[in-house]
């Protein structure tokens, strides 16, 4: 019987350990899955008006004497009860909303580093905007490669593919690639002396051939295919395959005046296809905008009569970029951003 009880006794041991540790694997490979998930990054909505209200709160708590707190809240209270009678009205009549705005932002460097939020931030938005929403893109960009402001102009033709209105306010820069991409708007806004403009192509490659022969260095490139490299920073460059780099560029020069004049027949492209830049005032001449007015004065007359949500995709760090990779991707940030303040040079 003794045999029994102890036996009894290790048997409920030896399961309560088997299942604490099934508990604690479980919670480790749980724990392991949702930090996977939370690092490849998550959506993050911040509703704009309640921030404006509470930028209101504070000044009025420190402008307004207590009588005029009073009576600014019993006049707001007063004016919300209103607002709920007329909002319940509409509802019965034809379940009407508010119109929703939803805004994002793009910063771009040379690289449209920021082209794989965009492509998460139209998705999301794309899951609950209707006809008779808006999208506002807050876009600041001198330009660019042109694969990757291409694909960042063809996230936001997903919008207007949905006939969902886009507005693109630039507060400071829409240049070449920047350009791009603001163009694809149903409005466009610029403040006055933002920077507008700049269609056309450049490309620059230095050559160090001359120095490699002084020194008595041999470079050698093969190929199969007579253009698959026409002009090289290390070997001599001819004649020839300067010409064909040229026609290159030529093409990529048309293609992007044929895009701007799809999205923008109101533009003479002859006329602002030249690789010059516009302040604000002046692109409003050319029909490059549509009108002069910053973000932040569309946004607040906006949330008089909207519903504003700022969305944002946020990447999770993981554990590598802290300890090491993080390293290689500062210097990769790092040479983006020279080369984007490089580009910006020029309009300063």
């Amino acid at each position: 019987m003794e045999f029994l009880s102890n036996y009894g006794l290790f048997l409920a041991k030896s399961i309560t350990v088997v299942v604490a540790i099934l508990f604690v694997v479980a919670g480790l490979v749980s724990i392991s899955s949702r930090q996977k998930r939370e690092q490849e990054g998550h959506i993050e909505v911040e509703p704009l008006n309640e921030k404006y209200e509470d930028m209101a709160a504070s000044i009025q708590s420190q402008v307004l004497s207590p009588e005029e707190l009073k009576a600014l809240a019993k006049t707001e209270k007063k004016k919300e009860k209103q607002e709920k009678k007329q909002a319940k009205k509409s509802k019965g009549a034809d379940d009407e909303r508010k119109k929703r705005v939803y805004v994002l932002n793009f910063d771009g460097d040379i690289k449209a580093s920021e082209v794989d939020n965009l492509r998460e931030e139209v998705t999301a938005v794309l899951t609950m905007a209707e006809k008779q929403d808006e999208v506002v893109l807050r876009l600041e960009s001198p330009g660019g490669m042109v694969h990757t402001y291409g694909l960042a102009a063809s996230q936001l033709q997903r919008i207007v593919k949905k006939e969902i209105p886009l507005t693109v306010c630039v507060d400071a820069v829409a240049a070449s690639g920047g350009y791009m991409m603001a163009c694809i708007g149903t409005k466009i806004l610029a403040a006055p002396f933002a920077i507008l403009g700049s269609i056309g192509v450049l490309a620059q490659l230095p050559n160090f051939h001359k120095l490699l022969k002084k020194h008595d260095v041999d470079y050698e490139l093969f190929t199969a295919g007579e253009y698959k490299r026409t002009v090289t920073m290390f070997g001599q460059n001819t004649d020839k395959g300067r010409e064909k780099f040229t026609e290159e560029l030529e093409e990529t020069h048309v293609l992007f005046k044929q895009f701007v004049s799809d999205h923008r027949p109101q533009v003479n492209i002859s006329d602002v296809a030249t690789g010059e830049t516009w302040y604000g005032t002046r692109a409003l001449e050319n029909h490059l905008i549509d009108d002069i007015q910053t973000s932040d004065e569309y946004l607040f007359e906006q949330s008089k009569a909207c519903d504003l949500y700022e969305v944002k995709f946020a990447h999770k760090k993981n554990w590598q970029e802290k300890v090491g990779l993080a390293a290689e991707y500062g210097v990769s940030r790092a040479m983006a951003k020279l080369l984007t303040h490089l580009q910006l040079g020029r309009y300063f």
